[in-house]
């Protein structure tokens, strides 16, 4: 797929089938993200790939979170659509949660962030472009303290983002861009 198809056909996937994605495409994307620009070139990413239990305990932490987050919607059936969603997120076999070095001084902590995400947007597109649907989520976290404990994830660590990644049971529609010409988003200074 050309690097642009990619670029404008990846979605924000919220169902999928139950089949398994298989570990030689995992790793394929996974070299993808391993690939990305990193601060210093410490490419300081960290992935788990989750799946069974802990997937599924990761998904009862999030739903009941956001069964307070969705609590004053009116409307009842986009709610119920979202807990589903976030009980199990949309049916995924398998969840990436993306993490960084921990650090307490504010700019080498921003240069970790931005370092894995961009590595965790390398593997989002590798997933697109393999036929895979992926759903960058930092909503989950709300729960770090949690989720931390479901995966051994020391203080040394920093969560970043996680998707569930599988092959999409959803084709959805692009969404539209704000500023689609770029007037207001571009300044051109000389």
């Amino acid at each position: 797929m050309d690097f642009y198809d990619v670029v404008y056909s990846r979605r924000a996937i919220r169902q999928y089938k139950p089949d398994m994605v298989p570990q030689e495409i995992l790793l394929k994307i996974f070299n993808a993200a391993n690939w990305a620009p990193s601060g210093m070139n410490m490419q300081q990413w960290e992935f788990i790939v989750v799946s069974g239990s802990k997937k599924n305990q990761i998904g009862e932490s999030y739903a009941r979170f956001s069964e307070k987050y969705t609590a004053d919607w009116d409307d009842q059936a986009r709610r119920e659509n979202f807990l589903k969603f976030a009980r199990n997120f949309g049916g995924s076999p398998l969840l990436i949660v993306a993490l960084t070095k921990a650090s307490k001084e504010n700019s080498m902590r921003k240069m970790h962030l931005e370092s894995v995400s961009a590595a965790f947007e390398n593997l989002l597109l590798a997933a697109c472009a393999e036929g895979l649907g992926t759903c960058w989520m930092t909503g989950p976290l709300q729960d770090e303290a949690g989720i931390r404990k479901i995966l051994d994830i020391g203080d040394d660590k920093e969560l970043v983002a996680l998707t569930p990644i599988g092959y999409p049971d959803m084709t959805p529609a692009a969404p539209d861009r704000v500023d689609p010409e770029l007037k207001a988003k571009i300044r051109w200074v000389e």
